[in-house]
């Protein structure tokens, strides 16, 4: 089955709203029409961004995505400092990430949160980009496939059929996040492998599930994930924030 790629640009918390226009205005003018024909391209800016970064991808008609970083799961409520669904549904984003590595490891996400999160992004007409994956000390115990599935099966449950269709899942090693090393992309594509296997034991045909790779992905070495036959994209950190690094990452048939 054919799946359209989808490289998604995780600015994390980088880039004040005038930064995000520039980066944007910049990425927008890099790539070319059949580039997005190809390629799913989206950016995820702080949420002090999103709407100028909307309002530029709207005013210039760019092919451009918007996603946002997070949010919580309540559409409304005494919850200073959170971000509800409705209001980046307000915003257009189309994606929204959950359960990233490092929500999960400074803020005490569990598979619990990121599923109550990716049930309110659909249920607000956005599509969630799950994110999974293992620790240095379970890589090294031999633990990778057994904590990948536990927490594909407990951050999805519950999702139905066509949301697991529309889900992206994004397999990131947090050993392998901001550090420079990467996984190899034969490992990675066996763990893509299992994440579309659980998915599909889950609620049948994941055929069309998209999943990507995260973690020091950059221009060098985008076109090795991008051959391997269960990885369908990358979510991308440090090489997003250069528009000319972004758009060679998006551009990694050439």
């Amino acid at each position: 089955m054919a799946r359209k790629p989808i490289i998604a640009g995780n600015w994390k918390m980088y880039k004040t709203h005038l930064e995000a226009i520039a980066l944007v205005q910049k990425l927008h003018y890099l790539l070319r029409p059949e580039d997005h024909d190809k390629v799913e391209t989206v950016v995820c800016p702080p949420f002090t961004a999103l709407r100028a970064v909307q309002t530029f991808i709207e005013g210039d008609n760019s092919s451009i995505e918007l996603g946002a970083q997070n949010c919580h799961w309540e559409n409304e409520g005494a919850y200073t400092g959170e971000i509800a669904p409705p209001m980046l549904a307000r915003l257009k984003c189309r994606y929204v990430i959950a359960g990233h590595s490092e929500r999960r490891q400074y803020f005490g996400e569990t598979d619990e949160i990121v599923n109550k999160k990716a049930k309110a992004i659909f249920a607000n007409g956005m599509t969630p980009i799950v994110c999974v994956g293992e620790s240095l000390e379970q890589r090294d115990a031999g633990e990778t496939e057994s904590f990948v599935e536990q927490q594909v099966r407990g951050s999805l449950a519950g999702l139905t059929a066509d949301q697991l269709k529309e889900v992206v899942v994004a397999y990131e090693p947090i050993w392998a996040i901001g550090t420079g090393r990467n996984a190899q992309p034969s490992d990675a594509n066996q763990v893509c492998g299992l994440i579309r296997k659980t998915a599909g034991s889950m609620k049948g045909d994941t055929g069309a599930l998209r999943i990507q790779y995260g973690g020091s992905v950059k221009p060098g070495n985008i076109k090795d994930f991008m051959a391997e036959d269960n990885i369908d994209g990358a979510l991308v950190g440090g090489a997003s924030l250069e528009a000319e690094d972004f758009a060679l990452i998006v551009r990694y048939r050439e």
